[in-house]
């Protein structure tokens, strides 16, 4: 059987125990570093700790949460947790009171470790009255006031000696997905499948990065996300030589990222749009584009943009979750980041697919890479994406119904993605299955690829096109973050609004230019409110809730086809 991950994580403190692993933010600039020894020390007593209670172990044991944003003790936790014979939980840290509770009452958890965030007093109610939480060093005061702290338990009590195993087929982690399409599902990921996914996704960052002894990451995307679990902790866990950093608030973002100055950077399509829209506030989109292509200062300006996001230290980057516009994975890289997509699924612990530009024509914008190491892949008749991964998961807990209709007979994960490929193996993800949808003209429309040709405008931060059983299909377009406060400010009249909404028709004409004439939008609606994760109009990782904006929006669709308008306001 494959090394699991506890075994490389014991071996890193037999070998480094003075090697900095971890860098935690704790306010006003402060930092503290936890080296491997000191991970795995509080670690081993927490899992004491744990075992202490009395809770099941082994192949059948018990379930403990974590509710907290990333941070030092959220691995600290995690590590706790295996090394004490249990199963991880990791709850979203933006999710409601609802879900929470769905959450902890779905997965038996017997025990929360309540950790950094925003929202406690509002999530708090989810919590089922007498569950037993710890607080950690970094949450809220509230939850501090009212649970034993991590420091009290751990100074009080003695390491868990010795080396702890845990069986290949034991469950390491439930996660339950950000729910896109309605209720979460809870993944079943064993320790097997875990271990095999972080391995070979260590092997593939190890190679990315060349020579680098140590590499530097932030952990930023949520710890409950399948993506950032394999690719950050995960693969960091087996590696042993990377430096996790953490960010400190939403506000400090971007000092946190220079502090780390990663040299492999993963994020989400949403978020390498604002980064954009962010450089564009500063510089006008076609004076950047003049000045990036003067020889010499070009490279100096590009250097300065990258500096002032904090990547210029990046010597790889990715972007995975959902689908990237090629013309923003363009503009990445003609400011000399090595941007690429990705592709994997909480099933298989986001070991699936991955562009490479270091391998001829396996880095192509708008294509999602090449299979990797151990991967299968086929497409079925329809056209949808099938799937055999090291990492596969066991199945949907308490679902097997559900499970059992997931596979082929031979296997193979039925990812519900469409999608096409090259001899090569290289993927392109055409559409969702789920999401298509017919408009009067009775073929269906695939949303996804006209959405990012809407999202390559720097205008335009998020979008969504629907349309069932309308004449023609529209989009809903939310307007990039600078822009907004001022076209809420303007009256109709004004400059901004009018040039504003003639980009916005300029934008229409191109799209439908390159679609079909059963695809082509009848019309772009602005939205008047951006869409939040607190709005439940985005997942945690800002994916977009397609079922939740339609629903909002119902009840005035039939009057935008009566008013005829190009472009108008919701």
């Amino acid at each position: 059987m494959d090394r699991l991950i506890l075994d490389h994580v014991l071996d890193h403190e037999a070998s480094q125990p003075d090697r900095i692993y971890l860098t935690q933010p704790t306010g006003g600039g402060q930092v503290v570093d936890y080296t491997w020894g000191q991970v795995l020390g509080e670690a081993r007593r927490m899992a004491a700790h744990l075992q202490s209670l009395g809770l099941p172990k082994g192949k059948d044991g018990a379930r403990v949460a974590i509710l907290s944003k990333n941070c030092a003790h959220f691995i600290m936790a995690e590590l706790a947790i295996w090394l004490g014979g249990y199963t991880t939980v990791a709850i979203f840290p933006t999710e409601t009171a609802e879900t929470v509770r769905y959450v902890l009452e779905h997965s038996e958890a017997s025990l929360l470790f309540v950790g950094k965030l925003d929202s406690w007093p509002a999530q708090q109610p989810g919590v089922p009255k007498g569950l037993p939480c710890i607080a950690f060093p970094l949450a809220p005061a509230e939850a501090r006031g009212a649970f034993e702290g991590w420091e009290a338990i751990t100074a009080r009590t003695a390491p868990l000696a010795g080396r702890p195993t845990r069986g290949a087929d034991e469950l390491a982690m439930l996660i339950y997905t950000s729910g896109s399409t309605g209720q979460p599902k809870g993944v079943m990921n064993p320790f097997g499948a875990f271990s095999r996914a972080a391995a070979t996704i260590a092997a593939d960052v190890r190679e990315r990065i060349g020579g680098h002894n140590e590499h530097r990451m932030i952990s930023y995307l949520p710890l409950a996300h399948s993506f950032e679990r394999s690719w950050v902790e995960g693969a960091s866990l087996v590696d042993g030589r990377g430096r996790l950093f953490f960010a400190e608030t939403l506000q400090s973002f971007v000092e946190d990222v220079k502090r780390a100055r990663p040299t492999l950077f993963i994020s989400v399509p949403r978020l390498w749009l604002k980064f954009q829209q962010g450089v564009f506030a500063k510089m006008p989109p076609a004076k950047l584009d003049r000045l990036l292509g003067i020889p010499i200062l070009g490279r100096i300006v590009a250097r300065k943009v990258l500096a002032g996001l904090g990547l210029d230290a990046v010597v790889s980057a990715g972007s995975g979750s959902a689908p990237l516009p090629a013309e923003l994975i363009r503009w990445y890289r003609r400011l000399g980041l090595k941007l690429v997509e990705g592709y994997g699924m909480t099933e298989d612990n986001s070991l699936s697919h991955s562009s490479r530009i270091d391998i001829e024509g396996a880095a192509e914008p708008g294509w999602v890479g090449v299979p990797m190491k151990g991967v299968q892949v086929k497409l079925s008749p329809e056209g949808e994406v099938l799937i055999k991964s090291p990492g596969q998961f066991s199945g949907y807990y308490k679902q097997p119904e559900l499970t059992a209709a997931s596979f082929t007979e031979d296997g193979f994960f039925r990812t519900g993605d469409l999608g096409e490929r090259r001899p090569n193996g290289l993927l392109r993800i055409t559409g969702r299955a789920k999401e298509l949808f017919k408009t009067a003209k009775g073929k269906y429309v695939a949303p996804a690829p006209i959405e990012n040709l809407l999202l390559a405008h720097p205008m335009v931060e998020s979008c969504m096109v629907s349309g069932v059983g309308q004449p023609s299909a529209y989009a809903l377009v939310v307007p990039a973050e600078d822009l907004r406060p001022r076209l809420a400010a303007d009256s109709a009249e004004s400059e901004l609004r009018g040039r504003f909404e003639a980009e916005m028709a300029a934008l229409l004409e191109r799209v439908n230019a390159q679609l079909a004439d059963y695809e082509q939008l009848g019309m772009l609606v602005v939205a008047r409110e951006p869409w939040t994760i607190e709005a439940g109009t985005l997942t945690p990782t800002m994916k977009i809730k397609r079922a939740r904006i339609e629903a909002a929006v119902a009840a005035q669709v039939e009057g935008w086809y009566v008013r005829g308008q190009r472009v108008l306001w919701a």
